[in-house]
Formats: structure tokens, C-alpha cells, sequence
């Protein structure tokens, strides 16, 4: 893909996410209907698509509960604010092995492994326009927890969303997943001109450093477009970078807690900042009719 500025740009808002953030900040959303509210501000704030976890309404924890999925969806579908939906599919890969001399039998309070059918349930009845499918396996930062993403599986769910007329987000975390992708474009098993988020700065995925973004970046195929992030304090860099290489941009409390140094952010705050580097850069915010438009999807109906 060569590298040229891109003059439009749509702004995922990623709301809340799976990792142990709820106690960190107040303004970290648990409820469907908290997260609802979030998203909704996040797209009145300019954000045109919503990248979208549960969690247990009382502990704050991920979970893969069917109707809180629903619950949020028809939330979301309900608002007077138009918003392009995106659910994840990463739930339900989790694996912990016990200690290292003996990993077997595996830490159930860390494991969370189900098959491909039942990780895209909420997919199948809550249907949003976008899902992501995390497109390899990858140590984490912790010591015994691996995001468990094999071939197989991917083949399996890809093909699944193909079938619901989903359209995959692509999270590539390093190289190899973007090759992955490819293969699984070129398979049939996912539709080109595909989607990709650009996970960057993740421990142990690819680093947070510009060499390895721009080397990810040249990796995409001519035609395909791409959205970027990176963690905590380097979330706006970021959001700056991916657009002077082409690409889109994604904020939110799921990568990033801080407005600024000791300042707790809101999803809606983080959007305006973000609103406010691009359009300092000379290109213009778009909004879901255009993330529609160019990624060719179709927009659903409240209830369905």
C-alpha cells in the first residue's frame, strides 16, 4: 500500500473492552445500558463507528452474555444518533496454562476457550454491520495467558461472517496476522477489499515503534483500508501517524484511560481530541453514511 496522507477519515470510538480497567476509572461503562450511553456520546462527539465488549454489570468483568449483547444492541439501534456497530468476537480464545513445569491442567480461573460457533453467537443474533476477528495467537503480557486464534479457527468464523454478511475487522497485533489475513482473503473465506486495525504496542505483539508500523502499513494490500491505535499516553500519536500513512483512526477507554497526565477521560472526550488532531492536520471527520459507503455495508434495522 503506498503511504499517502488520507484526507477522510472515519473515528472508531473502542468503548470498553475486556481488560481489567473497571476499577481504574469511574468512567469505565459495565452496564449495557452504561456502555449504550457512552457509545451514544462517543458518536454525538464525532465517531462513526463503536467497537463494542460487555461486561458483568456487577463486578465490571468481561463476559459473552447473549442478552447483554442484545440489550446493548437494540440500545445502540434505538438512539437518535446514527452509529456504525462493531461487536467482537475475541471473547472465548482465552487460555492460561497452570505453572511452567506443569501447564497441564489448565488454569480454569484464566481459561475461557469455546468453539467457533458459540464465540459468534452474539454475532449471529445481534448482527452488527462490523465484527473483529483477532487474526493469530499471541502471548500476552502475562506470564501464562495466550489469545488462542489457530488457522482452523479463523477459517471457521471468518466463513461465519461471511455467511451473516458481517463484515470482518481484521486485528492484526503483528506481521504474521496480516499475512494470515491475506490467505484467508485470498481462501475466499473473507470478502475483499478487507478491513484492518493496526493493534499496535500490545505486549508481546508488534511493537510500538514507527519502523514496525510503517512495515505493517506496507503490508496491506492496495485497495484495503486500515484503522490504527496504540496504548495509553501514545494513543493520540498514533491516531496522528496512522492517518499521515493513509489510514483511519481509533480511541477510547478500551486502549486508554487519560485525557492527559492524571486527567481520567471520558469515550467522548477522547473523540473530540482525536477530532481535534485530524482536523488540525487538514483532513475532514466522516460519518457512518461514508464508513458504509466505502466498506459496503448495510445498515440494520432497530430489532433486528
Amino acid at each position: 500500500m503506498s503511504l499517502a496522507m488520507n484526507r477522510e477519515v472515519f473515528i472508531t470510538c473502542a468503548v470498553t473492552g475486556s481488560g481489567g480497567t473497571q476499577d481504574k476509572s469511574p468512567h469505565v461503562p459495565r452496564s449495557p445500558q452504561q456502555i449504550a450511553e457512552s457509545a451514544i456520546d462517543a458518536a454525538k462527539a464525532g465517531a462513526a463507528v463503536v467497537h463494542c465488549h460487555v461486561r458483568d454489570p456487577e463486578t465490571g468483568a468481561p463476559s459473552r452474555n447473549l442478552a447483554l449483547y442484545r440489550e446493548l444492541t437494540d440500545r445502540i439501534r434505538d438512539a437518535e444518533v446514527d452509529v456504525v456497530l462493531n461487536l467482537t468476537t475475541g471473547m472465548g480464545g482465552d487460555l492460561t496454562h497452570g505453572p511452567v513445569e506443569s501447564p497441564l491442567p489448565l488454569n480454569e480461573t484464566g481459561t475461557d476457550l469455546v468453539g467457533a460457533s458459540e464465540r459468534m453467537a452474539h454475532i449471529r443474533e445481534c448482527l452488527p454491520e462490523l465484527c473483529t476477528i483477532d487474526c493469530g495467537t499471541m502471548n500476552f503480557a502475562e506470564a501464562d495467558y495466550v489469545m488462542m486464534n489457530s488457522p482452523g479457527m479463523l477459517r471457521a468464523m471468518g466463513s461465519m461472517m461471511t455467511e451473516l454478511g458481517v463484515k470482518p475487522e481484521i486485528e492484526a497485533f503483528d506481521t504474521g496476522h496480516l499475512w494470515l489475513a491475506k490467505q484467508l482473503v485470498a481462501e475466499g473465506v473473507i470478502t475483499g477489499p478487507a478491513l484492518v486495525q493496526l493493534c499496535m504496542g500490545v505486549p508481546w505483539g508488534a511493537p510500538n515503534d514507527l519502523h514496525t508500523f510503517l512495515a505493517m502499513v506496507n503490508a496491506i494490500p492496495e485497495g484495503w483500508s486500515f484503522s490504527a491505535f496504540s496504548l495509553g499516553r501514545d494513543q493520540m500519536p498514533y491516531a496522528a501517524a496512522s492517518v499521515l500513512a493513509g489510514g483511519h483512526v481509533r480511541v477510547g477507554l478500551e486502549d486508554n484511560l487519560y485525557l492527559e497526565r492524571g486527567v481520567l477521560a471520558t469515550n467522548a472526550q477522547l473523540v473530540e481530541k482525536a477530532v481535534t488532531v485530524v482536523e488540525n492536520m487538514g483532513a475532514k471527520i466522516v460519518g457512518p453514511d461514508a464508513v458504509r459507503a466505502k466498506l459496503g455495508l448495510t445498515k440494520r434495522a432497530p430489532g433486528s
